[in-house]
This record gives structure tokens, C-alpha cells and sequence, in this order.
């Protein structure tokens, strides 16, 4: 479908990628993971055509189409939701009109004999074709099931798209890229401004996409769920892995292990010629036998092992003195913005150990709790107490607006640091990539990717025994999440995290606080718990949102029947529903079932590396519970 021939990239001499070579087929769905800065997202941008300056050739097969996810926005103001995902259907659109112009013209012409008339004819059929491949007759229905899935409700569809932020404008975006149906889909960092139940409808949608893909993303568990290829983006150079992401973690480190034996045999060898070279140099005897040792020298191409054992880094939170046993306590708390309620009425108790992640749609409240509770919003409804000798590290989900922008890395590390801390800072800034010339670069040129990491170093500077973090692995590569998951979960306090990262969260959190409608509500369970929990909740929700989008509609009316006896009728319907029942428990006993074989495989999994064998039967399990899960669903619908 897609071939890519000797590609290269460069900057003054500096390759950021070198004679790269890998084709795409129509079924691969293809993972791109690399640290920050590898050049991910460049690859995407030189696939798409944004970059057109490079070596080597990029080559579609055919006409194929190709869709980019784009970062930034181009929208009409004035437009409404559904108006603007409509654009997606431009050409088809196009198509239609073209096709009524046809009719309109085969009506009123009686030239039927002429070759234009013919090949309006054949026009038409041909633009019957194109729209049926394309299932023109079914858009409306495809943009509600995929709005619906992005998280939008019905009454969001007349909304005028200005009235959202940047982040439910970016799912528009996306909205738009999954109606078209290209051959090829680019995505980089698809699941940044969604919620965790939009992830999850995003990775099944995926899954059943019958193009190609290729994505850029940083959590573990999307990947793994909707690719069957990986390309390893390291040393200017494209790793081809024919597995899936978890399958790719197995053969990477049994390919890197014997990278690093086959560079401890090049170093050994490469040592052994420069020391020839230095002890037949000086001999006029044996000079040109040290230039040939030279020029071999020259021409070897040396190999390059990346560090990627997060073990290594030794990274804790300070400790800071005991608190009393209840950390937070809050009674009839609320927060608006004029006159829009947040949320309200909200009660619970954080107690010292407890370990909770704020889980829900974007802007139902999380972050703006994580301010009250840290102190940075002061006016609220309600009531709320800190506890005795609580010490709060709280790191803010938009940097930008807590970091001092004239400041350098290391001084705004320095500001943080205590007097025990302080030999640290240069220690710590490198553990966190800011190295040489780095730690003098003013904060408000960093990144996305650099704000978060210089932020995470400053609260570990400090000590703290209650820590609130609101989306802390935002623009971090995998290995510097499994980095910070690793130094929270060695931290002894309080925790309260928000965070729509599955993976990251398993191990972390033992309670969820769940934010829905202008409401909380506690949950005691795990990540994995919830997620059935949600599930099944979300079906209903959906069903509820199309019913109310289409209870408006003209009702047509029936003609009135001979009335049967109706208690016939309630018999007949009470059996079926018994019988839909019971199918309904033996397969909520399956999904249990399942859900305990998955979790007893994932537990094995963060203590050893499974076998091939093992991961098969593993993904086999889970497409078994993918299955039940249908079956359940199909169920419920019939009981509605």
C-alpha cells in the first residue's frame, strides 16, 4: 500500500534518520514508539506530505488516501458540531450533488439517443457505485455512533463549535478522520484530549478499521489492543517488530541483549586495533600496515545500544513528617464558574494511606478539585478541613502557569530544593534528560514533554506526605512514565492522581472517585474493577442518548388493531424476558471468569517476561471476553 525507500533526514550534518526502509500493508496496524525527540512525529509529518525535504522516496501504491490527524485546528466559526463533522463527507457531498444535477437533467432531456445522453448515463452509475462503496445512505448514523463514542451527547450536536474548548475541538478533528475511511490513518497521540471511556471506544474502533494505520501513542494498553505491527524509532533508524506492543517489549529486549553482547565483541575488537595502530604507528616498517588498520577502523559501523533498564533509576519522593489519620475532609462541597455548576454537593474522607484516582469526562470537576484541595482555588461552596501536618506536593496539569518563564531549568530546580536537596538538583535534572547546556535554557521555551519532567524534579526536591498529581505522565515517553509510576508506587503516603492512562494506574490506585453529571462518586476497587463497572454503565448511557436524539422525530402513525386479550400478551413477554435473563447471568458468570483468568495473567506478567505461548493464551482470553462482552450487550438491548 505504502513503501518507503532509503529515507533521510537531516539538519546541518545531524541525520535524524538514515537510509530508512519498510512498507506498509493494507491490514497493518502499526505502533511508532521511540523516546521524545526520536523523530515520531517527523516520520508521520513525511509520510503525510507536511514534509516534503528529505532523501530517499516515499511511494503510495495506486490512489490510495491517506489521513493525518492534524494538531492544529482549522475550523469555520459559526459551524455547528454536526455541521462541522459533516466536512468529513466533502467528496461524497460533492458526489450527491452531482448526482441530483444528473437526475434533474435525465428528467427534462429527451435526447436519449445521443452519446451525451449516454454518458450522463454512465456518469450516474458510476456515482451510484462511489457512493454505495463508500455507505453514503448511512452518514448520519456513522457520525452519531461516532460522536457518541468521542464522548459528545445529543444536545452537543446543534452546539456551535466555538462554544468548546481546544481539547472537544480536537475530538471533532478526530471525529471527522474516522468518518473518511481512508486506506491509511495517521495518528500521533490520538488519545491526548480523551477521557478514559472515549480511549476505550477509540481503541475497539481501531481494532475493526479495515485500512491501515499507523500511531504514535504513549499508552501501553492502547497499543497492545490495537496493533499487530511496532516500529522502534532509535538511533536514526527504523526497528521492524511483526508483533503487537506487548509481544515487541519480549523480542526488544531479547534482540537488545544481544546487541549488547555483539558491542562488548566490537569494543573488545575495535581496542585491539587501536592498540595496534598506536604500537606499529611509529614503525617505519610497519607504518602502512598501521594506516590499513585505519582505514578498517574508519569503516566500522559502530553499534549503539539505547539505556533502556528503568530499574536503573533510583528515583524517590522525600518523606516528610507522619500526618494525623484524615488527610482531607469535605462536606457539601461545590465549584462554579458563574453560571455554570462544576459540581456540588460533594462529601468524603481521604485518609492517610489512601491511594485514589479522580476519574471522568474532561471538565466534570477533577482538576478543579485537585486545586481546591491543593489551595490554588480559594472560593467554593461548602466546607472542607486539612488535616494535621499534611504537607501537599501538587503538580499542575497546564505548567506553563506555575513555572516562572525568565528562569533557568536549574534555577527554577534550585528554588525548589531544600538544603539537603540542593547537591541534588544537577543529579536529578540529568536523571530527568536536562544535561550539559540543557539545565540553562529558560523555562518558557521548554517543551511540553520538558515543562512535565522539570516539574516532577522540583517535588522531588521536597518533602511531602501527600502528593496531588493531575495528569502527570502528559507528554512523557513510556519509559519516563514507567519511571514515575515506579517512584509512586515506592511512595509511603497519601496519593490522589488524575490520569487517563490504564496502565499506569494499575498497581497505583485502590479507589476511584468517579465524576459524572455534577456529581462524585466513591468507588472501592481497582482500575481494572471500575472499567467492567463503567462498561456496562456507558452501554446504557449511549442507548439513553440515541433514544433522546431521535425521540423528537414524526411518529407514524398506525392504524388501531383488534385489541387480543391482554394477558396473553404479558405472559408471552414474561417468558421471553425470563429466558433473555438467564442467558444474561451465565454470560455475566463468563465475563467474571474471564475478567479473573486476565487479571491472575497481568499479575504474572509485571514479575517475569512471558513466553510467546503465554502471551497467545492471554490475548486469546481477552478476545473471548471481547466477545462476551458483545454477547452481553446484545442481550441487554433486547431487554430494553
Amino acid at each position: 500500500m505504502l513503501s518507503v525507500q532509503g529515507l533521510g533526514l537531516h539538519h546541518s550534518g545531524n541525520y535524524l534518520f538514515q537510509n530508512v526502509n519498510f512498507t506498509i500493508k493494507k491490514d497493518d496496524k502499526i505502533g511508532l514508539v521511540g523516546k521524545n525527540g526520536a523523530g515520531k512525529s517527523t516520520l508521520l509529518k513525511m509520510l503525510s506530505g507536511e514534509i516534503t525535504f528529505y532523501e530517499g522516496n516515499v511511494v503510495p501504491e495506486g490512489n490510495i488516501t491517506i489521513g493525518f490527524l492534524k494538531q492544529d485546528l482549522d475550523f469555520v466559526k459559526g459551524r455547528t458540531v454536526w455541521n462541522e463533522t459533516m466536512q468529513a463527507f466533502e467528496q461524497i457531498n460533492a458526489w450527491k450533488e452531482e448526482l441530483e444535477e444528473i437526475n434533474h437533467q435525465l428528467t427534462v432531456r429527451t435526447d436519449y439517443e445521443s452519446d451525451s445522453y449516454t454518458d450522463l448515463i454512465n456518469r450516474m452509475t458510476d456515482l451510484n457505485d462511489l457512493l454505495m462503496h463508500h455507505d453514503a445512505y448511512n452518514l448520519e448514523g456513522d457520525i452519531e455512533k461516532v460522536l457518541f463514542g468521542l464522548g459528545f451527547k445529543a444536545d452537543d450536536f446543534q452546539k456551535i463549535t466555538d462554544e468548546f474548548s481546544g481539547g472537544w475541538r480536537m475530538r471533532i478533528e478526530l471525529a471527522k478522520l474516522l468518518l473518511q475511511k481512508n486506506d491509511l490513518m495517521l495518528l500521533d497521540e490520538p488519545t491526548n484530549h480523551l477521557d478514559m471511556e472515549s480511549i476505550i471506544w477509540l481503541e475497539n474502533f481501531l481494532k475493526d478499521y479495515p485500512g491501515g494505520i499507523l500511531l504514535v501513542s504513549h499508552d501501553k494498553q492502547f497499543m497492545t489492543a490495537v496493533c499487530n505491527r511496532t516500529f522502534d524509532v532509535n538511533n536514526r533508524k527504523v526497528d521492524d517488530y511483526k508483533a503487537n506492543y506487548s509481544k515487541y517489549l519480549v523480542m526488544r529486549e531479547d534482540r537488545r541483549e544481544k546487541l549488547i553482547q555483539a558491542k562488548k565483541n566490537q569494543d573488545a575488537e575495535i581496542k585491539q586495533m587501536e592498540d595496534n595502530i598506536n604500537k606499529f604507528r611509529a614503525s617505519a616498517t610497519k607504518a602502512s600496515f598501521a594506516q590499513s588498520l585505519i582505514k578498517k577502523l574508519d569503516k566500522i559501523e559502530r553499534i549503539e545500544v539505547d539505556n533502556e533498564d528503568v530499574s536503573k533509576f533510583n528515583i524517590r519522593f522525600v518523606q516528610s513528617q507522619v500526618p494525623g489519620k484524615v488527610i482531607f475532609e469535605a462536606e457539601n462541597l461545590g465549584k462554579a464558574y458563574g453560571q455554570k455548576q462544576i459540581f456540588d454537593d460533594v462529601d468524603f474522607i481521604v485518609q492517610r494511606g489512601d491511594r485514589i484516582a479522580l476519574l471522568g469526562q474532561n471538565g466534570q470537576g477533577k482538576t478543579t478539585l485537585a486545586k481546591i484541595l491543593s489551595g490554588d482555588i480559594k472560593e467554593y461552596s461548602g466546607n472542607w478541613n486539612l488535616g494535621h501536618n499534611v504537607n501537599i506536593g501538587y503538580f499542575a496539569q497546564n505548567q506553563e502557569e506555575v513555572l516562572t518563564p525568565n528562569k533557568t531549568v536549574q534555577e527554577e530546580a534550585e528554588d525548589a530544593a531544600t538544603e539537603e536537596t540542593r547537591p541534588r538538583v544537577r543529579d536529578l535534572l540529568g536523571s530527568f534528560l536536562f544535561q550539559g547546556e540543557a539545565v540553562n535554557k529558560k523555562t518558557k521555551v521548554l517543551s511540553g514533554g520538558e515543562r512535565n519532567r522539570l516539574a516532577l524534579c522540583k517535588l522531588l526536591l521536597r518533602p511531602f506526605n501527600t502528593l496531588i498529581m493531575d495528569e502527570p505522565t502528559n507528554h512523557l515517553d513510556i519509559q519516563s512514565k514507567e519511571i514515575i509510576k515506579l517512584a509512586l508506587q515506592k511512595f509511603e503516603g497519601t496519593l490522589i492522581v488524575i490520569s487517563h492512562d490504564r496502565e499506569f494506574l494499575q498497581g497505583l490506585c485502590d479507589k476511584i472517585y468517579e465524576f459524572r453529571d455534577g456529581k462524585m462518586k466513591e468507588f472501592l476497587g481497582d482500575i481494572n474493577e471500575y472499567l467492567v463497572f463503567r462498561q456496562k454503565e456507558s452501554i446504557r448511557e449511549i442507548s439513553a442518548e440515541k433514544a433522546k436524539l431521535h425521540s423528537d422525530e414524526p411518529k407514524v402513525e398506525v392504524k388501531k388493531v383488534e385489541e387480543k386479550p391482554v394477558v396473553n400478551q404479558v405472559t408471552i413477554v414474561s417468558k421471553e424476558q425470563k429466558s433473555i435473563q438467564n442467558k444474561l447471568k451465565k454470560v455475566e458468570e463468563k465475563i467474571s471468569e474471564l475478567e479473573t483468568v486476565i487479571e491472575t495473567f497481568e499479575a504474572t506478567f509485571t514479575k517475569e517476561n512471558p513466553s510467546e505461548e503465554t502471551l497467545e493464551k492471554y490475548n486469546k482470553t481477552k478476545e473471548e471476553l471481547d466477545l462476551a462482552l458483545q454477547e452481553w450487550e446484545h442481550l441487554g438491548t433486547q431487554l430494553d
